[in-house]
């Protein structure tokens, strides 16, 4: 589980900028109705300077967020953005990192297949509210 500490990133003029793993809560993300089923869609959000990437995936009614970061090399899931769903050698929906391979349980984060055994993604607080997607 992440602590919320920033977590460095290098930024696009070879500095190093944090990445947190936790937001405020009541940040609006989006309509509900604005993400398919099943679906996933990333958020950057901007905290005090700092960068939060994280994803929502939609299965059914269910809403669940993860921080966008492979456990197993520590980059973003998705190799084309919005990309992170997949399915397993069953037919089962999973998140999948692109890069990597790994399998992702939607409803828990833990690894199913790949190089990451006994690892997880690290949760993000979301909740629907008045037909809105927003952190909590």
């Amino acid at each position: 589980m992440g602590t919320g500490a920033p977590e460095d990133e290098a930024n696009s003029r070879g500095g190093i900028r944090p990445r947190l793993t936790k937001t405020p809560a009541g940040v609006r993300l989006c309509a509900l109705d604005d993400l398919a089923e099943p679906g996933a869609r990333n958020f950057v959000l901007e905290v005090k300077g700092d960068r939060f990437h994280g994803f929502v995936v939609r299965q059914g009614n269910a809403i669940i967020g993860y921080v966008d970061r492979c456990p197993h090399a520590g980059v973003p899931l998705a190799f084309k953005l919005d990309d992170y769903l997949g399915q397993d050698l069953t037919g089962r929906d999973v998140i999948r990192c692109g890069w990597h391979g790994a399998l992702f349980d939607i409803a828990d984060g833990r690894c199913v297949a790949g190089p990451c055994p006994g690892q997880g993604l690290i949760p993000w607080p979301v909740a629907v509210r008045d037909g809105f997607i927003e952190t909590i």
